[in-house]
């Protein structure tokens, strides 16, 4: 009888959260108001995007640094295994 119960009452609780969740839509449009879309417009705004035109100055970033590794690789490695083995 418990687990009949629990099973009714899990039910009737999933049944009321769909209820109440279908009814969380959006706000619907405004009679009144015309959609003219998302956005601002300034203006008065001082700062003019310039500076892409064909006889722009261009900006120009100095590459990056030679980086040389601190371990440097015996090149001479060969002929000083060669000059260890002679000796012996």
């Amino acid at each position: 009888m418990g687990r009949l119960t629990r099973w009714g009452t899990g039910m009737v609780a999933a049944v009321l959260v769909s209820i109440i969740a279908s009814s969380a839509f959006a706000q619907g449009k405004a009679a009144g108001k015309k959609d003219e879309g998302y956005g601002y417009e300034f203006s008065d705004d001082p700062l003019n995007a310039g500076g892409f035109g064909p006889n722009d100055a261009t900006i120009r970033v100095r590459p990056g640094p030679v980086r040389t590794t601190l371990i440097r690789p015996r090149t001479s490695f060969v002929p000083e295994m060669l000059k260890s083995v002679e000796n012996l």
